[in-house]
């Protein structure tokens, strides 16, 4: 028994419901494309449609998706199959409407247009629709265009059905019953579809943003350039490889929509903190480095004490000392001055270790004395100079040629963290200062920063969780802060700042902290070490296994997976791409 009429009207006014509550809950922008379509396509059994979608410039209609169920077709969406067509221009070159094509004028005009048969309409050019026939085999006959507008009532992009299928299989026209329902569809969708692309640009402009402040954070700092871009590609990679893993520790890992959204904004932001650290700390590449390398200033004062030693001689003979004991003299103290300063240069670049008879020395060379015969208290900025008075010596003054002065101490100009910090930081509070004394900072026993320094350093992730903590973050992106701020912890919890185990770190956190670490050791932009080859960074990592301080599961999976050796690929030299046999670098064999 067929049907009523009440019975399909009453099914297809339910059906409409329901692709309704369907649009509105879709957030994955191919998806909702895709079910506008043939959600039109099931209310009016057509055998064929297309979504085109307005063009930013409003000059032109773009196909988005294209289904023809008798031909087979399927394109655009999230079929991958990019489509091929021109876009329909809705003005020619004289800015003159497009009124010849029908999808073209429905968009001008915003109302919907039913044809019952194409090869009949008087009203539209449908020329390029019966040469596709003759090609494909196919009738093109009854078509439904309508446009869908927005909540500004402004026309956003045009549904077209065709061919109506009645129940015997015939092409029939689209009945005006079915029009309003197509209509209010078309609303719905164009409403869903309006929101869906505002929520889309304002990813976008949150994205851009991001890779603005990342790339801002690179270029204050010529030897980090690229750090905040390579980073979180290195981590996605990671991540992309963990869901598609099918068996192992991962092979439940998954992530949503949201949840990449979530990874790929931490990720562009775990180094957001760092537009607070000093550049001179970021880039020490000296030990005496501050704005500029100190070193300078030092074989300035050794050439004071050689101009004095000259002076000591000439004063001598005229005098009447004897010329050549005097000379012998001065020479010596000269051949003595040459290998002192030799000797604070080398200790200056940091490339060896400070061995205690090494400071013991910096020390006694410090003894060296001359004198300054001018003010140093003038042509000073107000905060330099207020430092400098309370401890101001008046010239004429017998100065050191090394000094370590209270005038180096200087405050940290952040707030301090305490222990009652909201946040559970543990970096200490004491070494929130900066230390600029000469011998203090020549005494560093490895590398070119002092304990001050390093605070600073490890400072950028504390300002990242602050600074990401003070965002009113949507809960879809509520876990950014912790993925952000958790690549400098361990799995031990002697890693900073919050001293977090491994089962306190989401599985995200500790990827950026793989990818963290990989890419500070092979990178080539580095001012104070050299870019390891690949396998010299692999054994270090393997290392860092063994003192559990990065997760050994992961670890395995970046090297089984082969994401390590794809990212070398794409950004390492190619001296640096040496033969890597990952067995000796799993933490089995690290044991």
């Amino acid at each position: 028994m067929a049907a009523s009429p009440d019975d399909t009207r009453e099914r297809r006014y339910q059906r409409l419901i329901e692709l309704g509550i369907a649009l509105s809950a879709e957030r994955n922008y191919n998806r909702l494309l895709e079910a506008i379509l043939l959600g039109a396509k099931e209310l009016t059994n057509a055998d064929g449609g297309t979504l085109y979608l307005v063009s930013e410039d409003r000059r032109s209609l773009t196909f988005e998706i294209l289904r023809n169920d008798t031909l087979g077709t399927a394109m655009g969406g999230t079929t991958g199959i990019p489509i091929s067509i021109p876009p329909v221009p809705l003005y020619d070159a004289d800015g003159n409407p497009n009124r010849k094509n029908v999808s073209a004028h429905a968009a001008i005009s915003a109302t919907p247009i039913n044809i019952v048969d194409a090869y009949d309409d008087e009203h539209f050019d449908f020329t390029g629709t019966t040469a596709f026939d003759v090609r494909m085999g196919y009738r093109s006959k009854s078509f439904l265009t309508v446009p869908l507008k927005n909540h500004e009532d402004e026309v956003i992009g045009v549904l077209q059905l065709i061919n109506a299928i009645d129940s015997d299989n015939n092409v029939v026209p689209f009945s005006e019953e079915v029009m309003p329902l197509v209509v209010a569809l078309a609303s719905q969708a164009a409403m869903t579809l309006d929101n869906q692309m505002l929520l889309d640009a304002q990813k976008r402009l949150l994205l851009a943003f991001i890779q603005l402040l990342a790339g801002a954070i690179d270029a204050k700092s010529p030897y980090t350039g690229g750090h905040c871009r390579r980073v979180p590609h290195l981590t996605e990679m990671l991540a992309k490889a963990a869901e598609e893993s099918q068996t192992g520790p991962f092979a439940d890992f998954a992530l949503t929509d949201d949840g990449w959204y979530e990874l790929e904004v931490a990720a562009g932001l775990h180094d957001c903190g760092k537009v607070t650290t000093p550049e001179y700390v970021v880039d020490k590449a000296t030990k005496l480095e501050t704005i500029y390398n100190r070193i300078h200033e030092i074989r300035m004062r050794f050439e004071v004490v050689k101009r004095d030693a000259e002076i000591a001689y000439l004063t001598g003979v005229l005098a009447g000392g004897d010329p050549d004991s005097l000379a012998a003299e001065r020479d010596a103290r000269l051949r003595q001055l040459d290998e002192d300063f030799a000797f604070v240069a080398e200790c200056n670049v940091g490339g060896e270790f400070m061995a205690p008879e090494k400071i013991e020395r910096v020390k006694k060379i410090a003894e060296t004395t001359w004198v300054r015969t001018i003010d140093d208290t003038i042509g000073l900025a107000w905060e330099e100079k207020a430092r400098k008075m309370a401890h101001v010596v008046p010239a004429p003054a017998v100065e050191h040629i090394l000094q370590d002065k209270a005038e180096h101490i200087i405050a940290h100009s952040k707030p301090p963290i305490g222990p009652d910090n909201p946040w559970g930081f543990k970096i200490p509070v004491p070494e929130q200062k900066f230390n600029l004394g000469e011998i203090y900072n020549l005494g560093i026993s490895r590398g070119t920063l002092t304990a001050e320094d390093r605070f600073h350093i490890n400072d950028h992730i504390v300002q990242t969780i602050i600074m990401l903590e003070s965002l009113p973050l949507p809960r879809n992106l509520r876990r950014v802060p912790e993925i952000a701020g958790g690549h400098h912890e361990k799995m031990d919890g002697s890693g900073y700042p919050k001293g977090l185990k491994r089962e306190e770190m989401s599985i995200p956190a500790r990827m950026m902290a793989i990818a963290d670490i990989f890419e500070a050791l092979t990178a080539r932009d580095r001012p104070y070490k050299p870019a390891k080859k690949l396998s010299e960074a692999l054994k270090i990592m393997s290392f860092m296994v063994k003192d559990r301080h990065i997760d050994p599961d992961l670890f395995e999976f970046f090297l089984t997976s082969g994401v390590y050796r794809h990212y070398a690929e794409l950004y390492l030299m190619p001296e640096q791409l040496d033969e890597v046999d990952i067995s000796n670098y799993l933490p089995k064999a690290a044991e």
